[in-house]
């Protein structure tokens, strides 16, 4: 995700952190200094750092029993509205994807029941009626956020985990799209509810509508996507029509391959088309080795390190690393060939024809 920063690494799985994230920090400390003073500030900004610890611990449980499946997970953000997991793929049955959605809420259960413990055993509870966000101790507050985080997390509305719940129950008797589509209809209902109760109590309900509401659609398209895409190849709908460089060619070679027609990324390869793939020219790259100067060659601006795919892969896998990585088209490779290249463009161009051929869907597994 653009704007974000490395962390460090939980579980072998990356961390990052969004800029915004520093911003609600900043946010939260001059709030609290400007009603208690550096004391209060301190208080509060720890008390942001306790709760998206717990944020992490809640994506954890997640990205862990994602691999208890097989499923690994590329990473996970930190955001002002929470943390995001990225796994490789949805799990296969909707029985695992049930595990993995309760794994984070029941993090958070685990967490609030500890504190519950903590607190009793140290004499320090007060009664849950009297417990609340302006006037209880740390641990009081945390114990009452963890708790929320889980309710809040179960409701049956995308993208909360409740909603992955709820679709993976009704793929048990339905088209998964059909089932996804099901979910997503009610998680948009819900969304007009918080919308119209924001209206006339609490604000903050309007943006929560807003961001479920667009969660919903936005995962009822991609499980749209990826079921059109599934059990295809990425040989029929890579580009086998396209240009590359060699190491050695110059900043002006480029410009020429790039002003001349709609690619933006270039594979390097040494020899030509059929030779060696050493590398991947990025348009973004080029723009700011460009913004330095134009006495470069390919080799000075490539990107060693890349994503490659192979022809025998399936779109809707080959469609998720392209997402994933910073940049517009993947190398396809065939037996360690250069075949072709994948593109965002072109996958959009394949899955317009498939429809207008009204090609069935596939089911999902149960």
């Amino acid at each position: 995700m653009k704007w974000s920063w490395k962390v460090g690494s939980v579980a072998g799985i990356d961390l990052y952190v969004h800029a915004t994230f520093f911003l609600l920090i900043a946010w939260v400390g001059i709030t609290y200094w400007l009603a208690g003073g550096s004391a209060a500030a301190l208080d509060g900004i720890a008390f942001i750092l306790a709760l998206f610890a717990c944020v992490v611990l809640h994506e954890l449980g997640h990205a862990l029993t994602a691999r208890r499946y097989g499923i690994p997970t590329r990473d996970i953000t930190l955001l002002p509205i929470g943390g995001v997991s990225r796994l490789e793929r949805i799990p296969d049955k909707p029985r695992q994807e049930v595990w993995v959605s309760l794994a984070g809420p029941a993090v958070n259960v685990v967490i609030a029941a500890a504190l519950y413990v903590w607190l009793l055993l140290s004499h320090t509870l007060r009664p849950v009626s009297v417990l609340s966000m302006a006037g209880s101790t740390f641990l009081e507050r945390l114990l009452l956020v963890n708790v929320s985080l889980a309710v809040f997390n179960l409701l049956p509305a995308f993208p909360m985990d409740g909603g992955r719940v709820l679709r993976a129950l009704l793929a048990l008797r339905m088209d998964y799209v059909r089932a996804t589509q099901v979910a997503a209809h009610v998680g948009q209902a819900m969304a007009l509810v918080f919308g119209l109760l924001g209206l006339f109590t609490n604000p903050f309900l309007i943006f929560i509508a807003l961001f479920v509401w667009i969660g919903a659609a936005q995962e009822a398209s991609m499980v749209q996507m990826r079921t059109a895409l599934s059990g295809i190849p990425v040989s029929r709908a890579m580009l086998t029509d396209f240009r590359t460089v060699a190491p050695d060619d110059p900043a002006q070679r480029v410009l020429e391959l790039i002003l001349a027609g709609s690619q933006q990324d270039f594979p390097v390869v040494d020899g030509g088309k059929g030779g060696r793939l050493a590398g991947v020219l990025l348009r973004s790259d080029v723009l700011k080795a460009l913004a330095r100067g134009a006495d470069w060659r390919v080799r000075d601006v490539m990107r060693r390190e890349f994503e490659v795919v192979d022809a025998a892969d399936m779109l809707d896998t080959a469609l998720a690393r392209l997402q994933a990585c910073a940049c517009h088209a993947l190398p396809v490779t065939s037996r360690g060939a250069l075949v072709g290249i994948l593109t965002m463009d072109n996958v959009g161009e394949f899955l317009l024809i498939q429809s207008a051929l009204g090609r069935p869907r596939q089911p999902r597994a149960a």
